[in-house]
C-alpha cells in the first residue's frame, strides 16, 4: 500500500493520509471495489489462534489435519473474513468511515490453504442517507476469492460514512 505525503502548514511538517478522502456519495449500487490479495502462511494461522484463543487442531496440527477430509491445515474461517474485511480498507475508500454496522449472512464456500492468496471483492447493494444528518450508509456483497478465481467466503457489511461537506 503507498501512502499520500501531504505538506500541511498548520501541524506538522508533513502528514500520512493513506486512508484517502472518499465520501459517501461517491460510491453507488452497482460499484465494485476489488482489494489487494495475501498469501496465507503458517503465521497468521499461529498469530490469529494467539490472537483468539482458537487453538483448534485442524488449524495447527499438520499431523491431525492430515487425516481430516481437507487433507492439510485450513485458515481458521474469522481470519479470512478478518483479512478481507482490512484488505478492503485498502482501496482508498474507508477513510471516512464513522463506524462498521455490521455483518450479516457470512459463508464459507471453501477452504483456504496455507499457501493460497486470497482477495477480497464487493459489490455496492446499498446506498441511503442516515437520519443523522451529514452521513450516510454504504452496505457491500462482499466475495472472497482464492489465486484460482474461487469463492472462498462471502458475507455482506455496512458502514456509516461522511458525507461530503456541503
Amino acid at each position: 500500500m503507498t501512502a499520500e505525503i501531504e505538506k500541511s502548514e498548520k501541524s506538522a511538517p508533513y502528514q500520512v493520509s493513506g486512508q484517502g478522502e472518499r465520501f459517501w456519495e461517491e460510491l453507488s449500487v452497482g460499484d465494485r471495489l476489488r482489494g489487494p490479495g495475501i498469501t496465507i502462511t503458517d503465521a497468521h494461522l499461529v498469530s490469529w489462534a494467539g490472537l483468539t484463543g482458537d487453538w483448534v487442531s485442524l488449524h495447527l496440527d499438520e499431523e491431525y489435519a492430515a487425516r481430516t477430509r481437507f487433507g492439510r491445515r485450513i485458515a481458521h474461517g474469522p481470519l479470512t473474513l478478518s483479512l478481507s474485511l482490512g484488505l478492503m480498507t485498502q482501496t482508498g475508500f474507508f477513510g471516512n468511515v464513522i463506524a462498521w454496522l455490521g455483518l450479516d449472512e457470512v459463508r464459507a464456500t471453501a477452504p483456504v490453504f496455507v499457501g493460497d492468496t486470497i482477495h477480497p471483492e464487493a459489490e455496492v447493494i446499498l446506498t441511503r442517507p442516515s437520519s443523522q444528518g451529514g452521513r450516510g450508509v454504504w452496505t457491500l456483497a462482499y466475495q472472497t476469492l482464492n489465486q484460482r478465481g474461487e469463492v472462498v467466503m462471502t458475507f455482506r457489511s455496512s458502514f456509516l460514512v461522511r458525507r461530503r461537506p456541503s
